[in-house]
């Protein structure tokens, strides 16, 4: 009887693990999509930790999702809704506004949090092995969480203000991709040179606090357009967060004008950064134990 358990005991001695090598890159680096997808369910830990990790012991909880966005609302329906007079294309302003900042506030902290993702985990980078891409992303992706709740407040407004939406309300989640997409394309750029530069996380504030004043948020995109000769409108377009904006305006309030040619504008441009920010950052991914 002891025969077969000699032999079972020399199989689990002579089974190995699965060997993975790992070897420099060369040339221009594959984008590497395919390992990504193997490790969603990494991807799905690394949101929900964050998630937690941000509502922790607060009192408030997720209401800051809905404090955030609704009091920064009142401070621009104050200032520029009453007392500069923008105009709000026939919308009321509080509303109006609200529209814009809810995919501002998801491009916004999504960006924040990408730029110094890695760094962050610089830990993890250096002792384990897995796609690196995992990190930005789902730095971007937990950040729906608070746009969800933040949504649902929208929906209660506009049922108070009585505007009823179009079919357009079901494109809705494709401009929320395009928000997320946008960050993460400009968030790859902005992690990767982080890595080696790292006053890089100290500029960030102040280019998204620029940001938001050459987006159309608090004001119409028609007070800049009809101001610009008709040749050179398209040049507001190659703001990412300008289509973004008048998407959301067009899917919820039913905003018309220029709105096509911006979001074509606009989405082109993040096709073009996220491709080139995934190629330099797989160019450098090689470097970031190294020099994190």
């Amino acid at each position: 009887m002891s025969e077969p358990l000699v032999t079972q005991s020399a199989e689990r001695r002579t089974a190995r693990p699965p060997l993975v090598t790992i070897e420099p890159l060369r040339g221009w680096a594959p984008l590497g999509l395919h390992e990504l997808w193997k490790c969603r369910e990494l991807i799905y830990f690394f949101v929900w930790r964050d998630v937690k990790i941000r509502y922790k012991q607060t009192i408030l909880g997720a209401a800051w999702a809905v404090l955030q966005p609704l009091l920064t609302m009142v401070v621009f329906s104050v200032i520029f809704g009453h007392l500069a007079g923008l105009p709000s294309d026939g919308t009321p302003y509080p509303i109006f506004t609200y529209t814009a900042l809810l995919p501002w506030q998801l491009f916004a902290y999504a960006l924040s949090q990408t730029a110094i993702s890695l760094v962050s985990h610089q830990q993890l980078l250096k002792k384990v092995y897995f796609p690196r891409l995992v990190i930005p992303v789902s730095a971007v992706l937990c950040w729906v969480v608070d746009f969800s709740i933040g949504f649902l407040v929208l929906l209660v407004m506009m049922v108070y203000y009585g505007i009823v939406p179009t079919l357009a309300i079901f494109t809705v989640p494709l401009f929320v991709v395009f928000a997320m997409v946008a960050a993460l394309a400009v968030g790859l750029w902005l992690a990767t040179l982080n890595v080696q530069f790292r006053d890089v996380r100290y500029a960030i504030p102040f280019l998204i606090q620029f940001w938001l004043f050459i987006t159309p948020v608090a004001y119409s995109s028609s007070l800049i357009l009809d101001r610009m000769p008709e040749r050179w409108r398209f040049l507001y377009g190659l703001n990412p967060m300008t289509g973004v904006v008048e998407g959301f305006r067009w899917a919820l309030l039913g905003k018309s004008g220029d709105v096509g040619s911006l979001i074509f504008i606009s989405a082109l441009v993040v096709v073009g950064l996220l491709l080139s920010g995934v190629i330099y950052f797989r160019r450098m991914e090689g470097t970031f134990s190294d020099v994190v």
